[in-house]
């Protein structure tokens, strides 16, 4: 019995073995796309995962005189400290909420968007229309949140002018907490849907003419052929982006919401990225704003991993 356990497994290192250098030499033929792939690697690396080095931070009062390794543990007390915060409950649905707008209203707008330029057959009003939905992209967020404060004046804004000359009261969109939401994701929708766009334009332009062809023939109006022959075409394109929007569906990027931000709005306003960087970095609380930003991405973490598992239980397109 033993002999035989001896031959399966010298059996077994030998065919690994093969493997390993099948691969070595097919990485050797292809050196020059590996090249390509250097660069990448390394900046994965450098800002990826050589900073996960400083998430022990999180776990200790970081001193800067002692440095990392010097600094005493405290263990759970930064996390703990957070959660009984006062303002905890708040910044989560703060973060929660506009996530969750965005998730309704900004994601399915790019793929609506994209289903209908599809569907235009002049080239010079197609390029056009993409011209114009593409520009916002490029604009920087300050300035952005500038146009974003000089269209919703309650003075002299377009849209107060708008809403006067139909009979209505200026509204301070900017200094009402009720608002804030509204209008940040309003501002997203407009900035990036024809940017997001792309992805799903590029998938359409994957989906096979004929079966257009055929649905033609069987008498199919555009709206059946979006339905039965588009979608399900995007489907996996949209399973994918839809999982990596729930990966990141704590994450709220805190420059904008910074900028749109003021003591009228900030019960609104406060999320837990804006609250990372006023505790790390206005603050010096290095170590409080570690522990803050870690439990945000254990949640991102589990998220991903619940929806990915859920996209393959329902034999949708899933990352792994």
């Amino acid at each position: 019995m033993d002999t035989v356990q001896k031959v399966k497994h010298s059996s077994m290192k030998k065919k690994r073995k093969i493997k390993t250098f099948a691969t070595i030499r097919k990485m050797a033929r292809n050196w020059e796309l590996y090249l390509f792939l250097l660069p990448t690697i390394t900046y994965f690396i450098i800002f990826k995962y050589v900073p996960m080095y400083g998430l022990q931070i999180a776990f200790k009062d970081f001193i800067a005189v002692d440095g990392i390794w010097g600094s005493p543990w405290v263990g759970f007390e930064h996390f703990i400290r957070f959660f009984e915060s006062y303002q905890f409950w708040n910044l989560l649905s703060n973060s929660l909420l506009i996530n969750l707008y965005q998730l309704l209203f900004a994601f399915p707008i790019p793929i609506i968007f994209a289903l209908m330029l599809n569907q235009v057959t002049r080239s010079r009003f197609k390029k056009l229309v993409q011209t114009v939905t593409y520009a916002p992209h490029f604009i920087s967020v300050v300035v952005l949140v500038g146009m974003i404060f000089i269209f919703l004046s309650p003075s002299n804004g377009f849209i107060n002018n708008i809403i006067q000359l139909f009979g209505g009261e200026p509204i301070y969109f900017m200094g009402s907490e009720s608002w804030f939401k509204t209008v940040f994701v309003g501002s997203e929708i407009w900035q990036t849907t024809g940017w997001s766009a792309i992805i799903f334009l590029a998938a359409l332009s994957s989906v096979d003419p004929q079966l257009h062809e055929a649905a033609i023939v069987d008498g199919a109006s555009k709206l059946q052929r979006i339905i039965h022959i588009d979608i399900p075409g995007i489907l996996p394109v949209i399973m994918i982006m839809l999982i990596l929007e729930i990966g990141n569906f704590v994450t709220l990027g805190y420059q904008k919401v910074l900028l749109m931000q003021n003591d009228l709005n900030i019960a609104s306003s406060e999320v837990v990225q804006t609250y990372v960087y006023k505790s790390g970095l206005l603050n010096t609380q290095f170590s409080y704003a570690a522990a803050i930003g870690l439990f945000e991405n254990v949640i991102n973490f589990v998220l991903l991993i619940m929806m990915n598992q859920l996209a393959k239980k329902f034999k949708q397109q899933s990352l792994f």
